[in-house]
């Protein structure tokens, strides 16, 4: 456009020079990397920083059909991300004469297009055979359990936790149909409607696969899915590690559940001789032992054929997957299935992730991303041992551990070192190809056994929309699906990154500190290396967290779960201090550099790029679902309640104390 004006003036016989000395434009809110849209200026930033910040924008929010929320960063950002997916696995797909890696992803989502692109049928019957002796059942339990179905109890193989450096075999439970095993034991209206509503699908869906007498079985389903969540931990009680470490060996195991022939599945599962387990709750395989014993096999093995059906019915049909899907439309009130390119761009993203990922890291992730991000890590890990000094509660000792853990964390950015290679077999058949990428899925855990921990593995792919901590390894994850705008561009300004991802950062770092992360070691190890008064005082601290968000409410009768919610809050509350302070840093090497954009100084932009961050919408139901199960606040309080605690956002905008963003009692853990 520049040149096009240049030229034009050049026809007219215009003044360049009076072009090239023109004064620039202003700085606004956009061209720092803002949305001026979204904001809702008859609300004042003291009363709700989100609703000022957000409120045109949710104001205007239309959720589509497809989802149960809409965030405007992460749902545009991983739509946005997907047409591109989808625009090179679909030219994959109609050339099959390219090379291996895209031959390959291409087959993969084709197969699955033609297999949940069809017309829907009446039913998919299928030759059910279903074991009549229960020796015969476990072994085609443990066959299930490589292939990914949560039956019974879930088998992994991840770090030991008082040996980090070595993997062993974590047996966790599992087995439930509905999300939260508080849907079966709760006395509540809504949970007994949810029930029924179960027990309905259960029955719909074996009638589909041609199951005879379909409602009696789903009634044993949820029978045994009763007992089942009866015996299992609540998702509070599973948020402490040490709860959740119980390390046996093969007679430990066959002490905890005798009637349970744990030789014959460990050699069915491919984990052979390993003599060493981890199990997540005793109590739980206790009750497992007993069911499996006093069940009747006919009864054991109607529920392993319905969870064998409702794994296998997303990818089996067109009208099975819609079935599949008629549970979740009850659970978040999300009116419509995702298309079918959608959900056959996951599944090539489960299966085969990294060839899909990697031709899209090359294209849209480049050095000055990952520089500038590098960049912001490393003022925010400055500005978390900066702030260890500062900490009255800490005793040197602990402080001097902090610091250690702080500095031997890694953080991986963009992409992985080392792509995932994949060598099974892609067929025309979608549900096999399910089935052969999980199988190969887990033969890669098993070749964790033995072997020392790769720190630098990926649990999610390159163009993911997420980030996470890993306690076991100490590190941080942020892949090139998140370092996009509005999250993070390098053309935005400096306070605008920093309070989008440079939060982001600092929440992930965070959690190598919240309750749980902070029981685990710099190397990884799950080890007390707190001096016991202080980790008395850092509880005191978590207390205050909790009590803070027990008192939110979120819709009526409807509050926040403090103690569920900890973790996130704490990392929460610790990434906004911790980004504001590199900010600060940051421009203190830079102040020339310092703008105001539409009359919002720097500290305000920073504080605004966190609001816009978490603009969101949500239905009812699905904010529920989150509330009773997520351990994430919903959006607006991870917006409210971090900027609440901290005296740099009062000062940025001159809130007077007691007004609802400057509260008289306020919380602070790092």
């Amino acid at each position: 456009m520049r040149i096009a004006v240049l030229v034009a003036c050049a026809a007219m016989a215009c003044a360049i020079a009076a072009v090239a000395t023109a004064a620039p434009a202003a700085p606004t809110l956009a061209s720092v990397g803002l949305d001026p849209a979204a904001i809702d200026r008859s609300v004042s930033p003291c009363d709700d920083l989100y609703q000022f910040a957000c409120g045109a924008w949710n104001a205007q929010a239309v959720i589509p059909a497809d989802e149960a929320s809409w965030y405007r960063s992460f749902d545009e950002m991983e739509r946005r991300t997907a047409r591109e997916l989808r625009a090179w696995i679909e030219r994959a797909a109609r050339d099959p004469g390219q090379d291996g890696a895209a031959r390959r992803a291409g087959a993969f989502y084709a197969a699955c297009t033609a297999a949940l692109g069809g017309d829907a049928t009446p039913t998919d019957r299928l030759d059910w055979k279903i074991p009549d002796d229960k020796v015969k059942l476990w072994q085609a339990l443990a066959r299930a359990h490589r292939l990914g179905v949560r039956a019974w109890f879930s088998p992994s193989v991840e770090p030991d936790y008082r040996d980090a450096t070595k993997a062993i075999v974590w047996l966790d439970q599992a087995g439930l149909g509905l999300p939260d095993r508080d849907d079966y034991v709760a006395d509540d209206e809504r949970s007994k409607a949810l029930r029924a509503v179960y027990l309905s699908h259960v029955a719909a869906v074996l009638t589909h696969f041609g199951v005879a007498d379909a409602e009696r079985k789903a009634a044993v389903v949820q029978r045994i899915e009763t007992l089942i969540a009866r015996a299992s931990k609540t998702n509070v009680l599973r948020r402490d590690p040490a709860a959740m470490y119980h390390k046996v060996d093969r007679d430990g195991l066959a002490r905890l559940a005798p009637h349970l022939d744990w030789a014959s599945y460990f050699d069915l599962t491919g984990v052979g001789s390993f003599a060493e387990v981890a199990v997540t709750s005793p109590e739980f395989f206790a009750a497992v032992d007993r069911i499996w014993q006093q069940e009747s096999a006919a009864d054991l093995g109607t529920y392993l054929m319905w969870h064998t059906a409702r794994d296998l019915a997303p990818h089996h049909s067109a009208a099975s997957a819609a079935l599949d899907f008629a549970l979740e439309r009850k659970l978040t009130g999300q009116p419509d299935l995702k298309p079918v390119w959608r959900r056959c761009l996951d599944a090539a993203d489960r299966a085969v992730g990294d060839l899909v990922a990697a031709p899209w890291v090359a294209q849209r992730f480049g050095a000055t991303a990952q520089a500038r991000a590098g960049q912001m890590v490393g003022a925010i890990g400055a500005a978390f041992l900066a702030n260890l000094d500062r900490l009255d509660w800490m005793d040197a000792a602990t402080r001097a551990k902090a610091a250690d853990k702080a500095r031997q964390m890694q953080w991986l950015v963009g992409r992985p070192g080392t792509w995932k290679t994949y060598d099974f077999a892609i067929g025309p058949l979608h549900s096999a190809n399910v089935a052969a990428g999980r199988e190969a899925a887990w033969q890669r855990k098993l070749a964790r056994l033995g072997r020392l921990v790769d720190r630098s593995e990926w649990l999610m792919s390159a163009p993911a929309v997420n980030a996470y901590y890993d306690p076991q390894k100490n590190h941080m994850v942020f892949p090139a699906g998140i370092l996009q705008p509005p999250f993070f561009d390098p053309k935005a300004a400096l306070p605008v990154n920093l309070g989008a991802i440079g939060m982001v950062i600092g929440h992930e770092l965070t959690h190598g500190f919240d309750d749980e992360g902070s029981q685990f070691d710099a190397v990884g190890g799950f080890s007390q290396w707190w001096q016991s008064e202080t980790r008395a005082r850092f509880v005191a601290k978590t207390r205050c967290v909790v009590d803070q968000f027990d008192r939110i409410e979120v819709l009526p009768g409807l509050r926040i779960n403090g103690t569920l919610t900890l973790g996130e809050n704490i990392a929460d509350l610790g990434g906004l201090k911790l980004a504001f302070a590199a900010y600060r840093s940051l421009r203190a090497k830079d102040p020339a550099g310092a703008v105001i954009a539409d009359g919002y100084s720097e500290d305000q932009q920073f504080f605004l790029a966190h609001a816009q961050a978490w603009c969101g919408a949500m239905r009812d139901d699905a904010l529920r679902r989150m509330v009773a199960t997520n351990p994430h606040s919903p959006p607006k309080w991870r917006v409210n309640a971090p900027a609440q605690n901290l005296p740099e956002f009062r000062a940025a905008f001159g809130c007077k104390a007691g007004a609802p963003m400057a509260p008289a009692q306020t919380c602070a853990v790092w």
